[in-house]
């Protein structure tokens, strides 16, 4: 508990003690599950904790409007902490593998998030929707990542692409009508490897 709300309190999260106790469950039930399904590769708490919450949870003050999609989610990061600390916005969260979405929806239930929605399918397959903010974590390159998501976008969607080291290449190879608005380095706490969020938008 502590190291989770010292950590967010680091990133600028107020964590109450009921959200806290709502994300360290969402870690009991992927090692439970990890166990038989293999979700994630990361297998020690303490870096589920770094790497999938905490992770998650930087990029909270760059979310935007009441509609979200987590594109790629795998097993529901960042969309399920995210979810956890906003119950007025509406979660959909998208990935082709069936067991990790099984696991998405199994995790809604148990922590009572009735703003999520689990998805089975591919990014394309999702006809007729727009978000305010489409979420992707490690997902791909920035031209292949925007071209996938165009059907969720309209001009005042957000894309916010969490990526490793700074993509000044991907950015430099982005063609009208998608253009970066922003973005920042991101600091986790406990995680020493480079961490950024690119802001994406389409004119």
């Amino acid at each position: 508990m502590e190291p989770l709300l010292a950590g967010a309190a680091t990133l600028g999260v107020n964590l109450t003690a009921a959200d806290a106790t709502r994300l360290l469950r969402l870690l009991d039930e992927l090692e439970r599950w990890n166990r038989t399904y293999n979700l994630t590769a990361i297998r020690d708490r303490d870096q589920m904790l770094t790497h999938h919450l905490l992770d998650s949870l930087a990029i909270h003050p760059d979310l935007h409007g009441a509609t979200v999609a987590d594109v790629g989610t795998g097993a529901g990061f960042p969309g399920l902490p995210l979810a956890v600390l906003n119950p007025e916005r509406r979660f959909t969260l998208i990935d082709s593998n069936g067991k990790k979405i099984r696991f998405v929806q199994h995790a809604a239930r148990e922590l009572g998030l009735s703003n999520v929605a689990g998805v089975h399918g591919r990014v394309e397959s999702i006809k007729g929707r727009v978000f305010d903010t489409v979420v992707a974590r490690a997902f791909a390159a920035l031209p292949e990542l925007v071209a996938q998501v165009d059907p969720l976008c309209g001009p005042q969607t957000r894309v916010l692409a969490m990526k490793g080291k700074w993509p000044q290449g991907e950015i430099d190879a982005l063609k009208p009508p998608w253009h970066q608005q922003g973005g920042r380095e991101l600091t986790v706490p406990g995680l020493d490897e480079s961490r950024c969020v690119i802001v994406l938008r389409k004119t």
